[in-house]
């Protein structure tokens, strides 16, 4: 299942690591690893931040997906479930609409 993750980066061990020149590294490592069908840096919440689109084939992949920042950085991540057009339209709204309605 196509997710987007939000990392989030606390100001350490970011800091240390930029001034350190290892962030890049480990950065790479991380990202060879996870493997994301894209990923995007921004700031979250006034925050140094990152947007991946990852997939999950099953639920303890979260896991796999998270752990590195956790661990690496002491960062926030949350997943959200990310549906293409045609994924939305799989989701037959308009008999659901009906049913509920």
């Amino acid at each position: 299942m196509r997710m987007i993750m939000l990392v989030q980066f606390p100001a350490e061990p970011f800091n240390t690591l930029v001034r350190k020149g290892t962030l890049a590294a480990k950065m790479k490592k991380i990202l060879d690893a996870i493997k994301p069908e894209s990923i995007y840096f921004t700031e979250i919440d006034g925050h140094r931040g990152a947007m991946a689109v990852v997939d999950l084939e099953v639920a303890s992949d979260v896991a796999r997906l998270a752990e590195p920042w956790f661990i690496g950085f002491n960062a926030n991540v949350e997943f959200r479930i990310a549906m293409t057009p045609e994924d939305l339209g799989q989701a037959n709204l308009a008999a659901l609409g009906k049913k509920w309605s």
